[in-house]
């Protein structure tokens, strides 16, 4: 062994919320056959499309602390979830299942955290649809990555991970 390792996955947070990836991680993990692992790829569950304005965080949940998820920042991106839960309705699927799916269309495994035996069961239904290149357009357009308002992280949370 020359002390050499091969990379097999990275587990980066990636989704209709998060794509700070694909500038260079995606691409190069795509280049290299190095499996991207999507973590948080519902956004901690606001594209799921069950959190509203009202939807109050326990000290204990890590929401709470997530300016993503402040009051002004929430209203803001629930407008962009809206958007995401029109085209899932015309197409019969619900918000987390069409973002899972865009996610895989991508490239990318999505690892969604679940709370229970029927979100299981919606997450893993992602994995039956096809997105025509057309959605995806669609999908990416509805969502632009620079109209999510608020940190991914929380300040804490980024320091962390070194950010």
């Amino acid at each position: 062994m020359t002390g050499e390792r091969t990379l097999a996955a990275l587990q980066p947070g990636y989704s209709l919320f998060s794509r700070e990836v694909e500038a260079e991680l995606l691409p190069t993990c795509r280049e290299l056959g190095i499996t991207l692992g999507a973590y948080s790829p519902i956004g901690r569950a606001l594209l799921a499309g069950g959190i509203t304005t009202d939807t109050a965080f326990g000290g204990d949940d890590l929401r709470s602390g997530n300016p993503r998820f402040s009051a002004a920042n929430r209203a803001a991106n629930l407008a962009l979830v809206d958007r995401l839960r029109a085209l899932a309705d015309e197409l019969g699927v619900t918000p987390a299942q069409l973002a899972l799916a865009w996610l895989l269309a991508r490239g990318a495994v999505p690892i969604p955290g679940t709370t229970s035996l029927r979100h299981l069961a919606d997450n893993a239904a992602a994995t039956a649809i096809t997105l025509t290149p057309e959605q995806l357009g669609q999908i990416t357009d509805l969502i632009p990555a620079d109209a999510v308002q608020g940190e991914r992280l929380s300040p804490s949370a980024a320091r962390w991970v070194g950010k």
